[in-house]
């Protein structure tokens, strides 16, 4: 069997793989797929320290050299695909699941073997941690922003439906509930929230001319730009209704 066919083979049974799981978790219809970008390194995080995850980096980039036969890169077949309702990232021979309607995301600046990059770890449909860095993929500048647009626009809504029947939401150290926005000993209505920004994670607000930031910068906000799609709605709605 010729090098091309048995890649040609191995492609339509990750393929496979990756069908059977997004059918498993009802992703609906394949809207786009990006492919390992060719100079990244794609890794999976496990919950170790950012510093193992370079370490991870070096040693299945090792592992890759050898099988390939010298092929440059970690990452060959490694590949995120977008769905109606989430996406499967394919890494390091295993297939994450993720729902833009039940995962966490949390925006960081990581290690890379090019240095501090941005990324986005997210939450599978087991509970396991995926960090998908902006090198890892090609047109991070698409996928980055798809992320963000279709997890607000999966969570935004049932998020505004548990407000209006008197539930409290948190996001990391920062609460939200239809009145008010809090974060340890301070709270403020809505109506007295000027501007809201997110500033490396945390959430900043600008009440009586003056900003404020709410939680820790170092911890960041789950779901930030979540939090920020309803600070925007309730605080407009109290404007709107002065």
């Amino acid at each position: 069997m010729s090098d091309g066919t048995s890649r040609d083979r191995d492609e339509e049974l990750l393929l496979a793989r990756i069908s059977a799981a997004s059918g498993r978790a009802h992703l609906g219809r394949r809207r786009a797929t990006y492919r390992a970008a060719p100079n990244g390194a794609t890794v999976r995080a496990g919950r170790g320290a950012a510093i193992r995850l370079l370490w991870r980096v070096v040693a299945e980039g090792a592992c890759c050299l050898r099988r390939a036969g010298g092929r440059t890169g970690a990452n060959a077949g490694a590949r995120l695909d977008f769905y109606e309702h989430g996406i499967t990232a394919a890494v390091g021979g295993r297939i994450h699941v993720i729902r833009y309607d039940t995962t966490v995301v949390r925006l960081r600046r990581v290690l890379s073997p090019q240095g501090i990059t941005h990324a986005h770890v997210l939450v599978d449909v087991d509970g396991e941690r995926v960090v998908l860095r902006g090198g890892d993929f090609g047109h991070p500048e698409v996928w980055g922003p798809e992320i963000r647009r279709a997890l607000t626009e999966a969570q935004v809504p049932r998020a505004l439906a548990a407000l209006a029947e008197g539930a409290r939401l948190t996001f990391g150290p920062v609460w939200i509930t239809r009145d008010e926005i809090g974060s340890r000993g301070t709270s403020l209505r809505w109506s007295q929230v000027q501007q809201i920004e997110m500033s490396n994670g945390a959430v900043a607000i600008r009440v009586a001319g003056r900003w404020q930031v709410l939680g820790s910068v170092a911890s960041g906000s789950p779901n930030a730009f979540v939090l920020h799609a309803l600070a925007e709605h309730l605080a407009g709605a109290e404007r709107d209704d002065d």
